[in-house]
């Protein structure tokens, strides 16, 4: 896939800033002022950067804008029939079951391709991370968080559940038990926290965060572009379930694989 091209006004319509430099790529949330909330718009446009990148982008940095991560769904989700001439949770409701279902699933797509393999996606996370901000965070494969950060899911609290893919990664980061009490009570975690219990790689002053995210961006794409894609293709498959027969039998096929095209002189 060549230059990544992504419709300019489905990105302002969605608050989002995307830009590609090398092997990085970069999507802000771009909603400052109302600390970057979320729309249907916003995941068709994350979905549609994701079907965009071009082949050689290692890392994905998600970031926000402003003082928040994301404060998580827009106010007006709760109260419109539509936003944005997307549909709202009222007007999901009233649909039938396998419409609104689609809906849903296509709300998710803007969030699960940020767990490919086939690259690296970090969460540069500061102050608010709320529901759908938390979900988004959540997609990414690590989070570095700054010292003000609160991770919250709301949606229990609002009559809702987290249905944005946030509940399998937040179970593998934290476990099943710690989950329970950040989806039920509602409760924010804060950095010291977060870094504890495996939700966050790392904390640092919020002065120091954009900086510790490109040293670690750079470290990650220092390994060769082809071994870090099969290794990060073996620890997705653990991470699925795989046994251990079966990741061995892997680790097998991606070392061969491997070999094959080190000898083959492409790296």
């Amino acid at each position: 896939m060549g230059a990544a091209v992504v419709d300019p006004e489905l990105l302002l319509r969605g608050g989002l800033e995307f830009d590609v430099d090398g092997v990085r790529a970069t999507i802000t949330l771009s909603r400052p002022d109302v600390l970057n909330a979320q729309t249907p718009i916003t995941w068709d446009a994350l979905r549609t950067i994701g079907e965009s990148l071009p082949d050689d982008v290692r890392v994905v940095v998600v970031r926000g804008a402003g003082r928040a991560f994301s404060a998580g769904l827009d106010r007006r989700l709760f109260t419109a029939p539509e936003v944005d001439g997307m549909p709202g949770i009222l007007q999901l409701a009233q649909m039938p079951d396998a419409e609104a279902d689609a809906a849903i699933a296509s709300f998710q797509a803007g969030f699960s391709w940020l767990r490919d393999p086939d690259r690296v996606t970090v969460a540069a996370v500061q102050g608010h991370a709320i529901g759908g901000g938390f979900q988004l965070a959540l997609a990414c494969d690590l989070r570095i968080v700054a010292d003000d950060v609160q991770f919250c899911m709301a949606e229990p609290s609002l009559g809702i559940v987290p249905d944005l893919g946030g509940t399998h990664p937040l179970v593998q980061a934290v476990g099943y038990a710690r989950a329970v009490d950040i989806c039920l009570t509602g409760r924010r975690v804060g950095a010291e926290e977060a870094v504890a219990i495996g939700l966050a790689q790392q904390a640092v002053p919020r002065a120091d965060l954009d900086a510790t995210v490109d040293a670690l961006v750079a470290a990650l794409t220092s390994a060769s572009p082809g071994a870090a894609r099969e290794t990060l293709g073996l620890l997705a498959g653990v991470a699925a379930g795989i046994d251990a027969a079966d990741a061995l039998a892997a680790e097998r096929a991606a070392q061969l694989r491997r070999l094959k095209s080190l000898a083959a002189g492409a790296g």
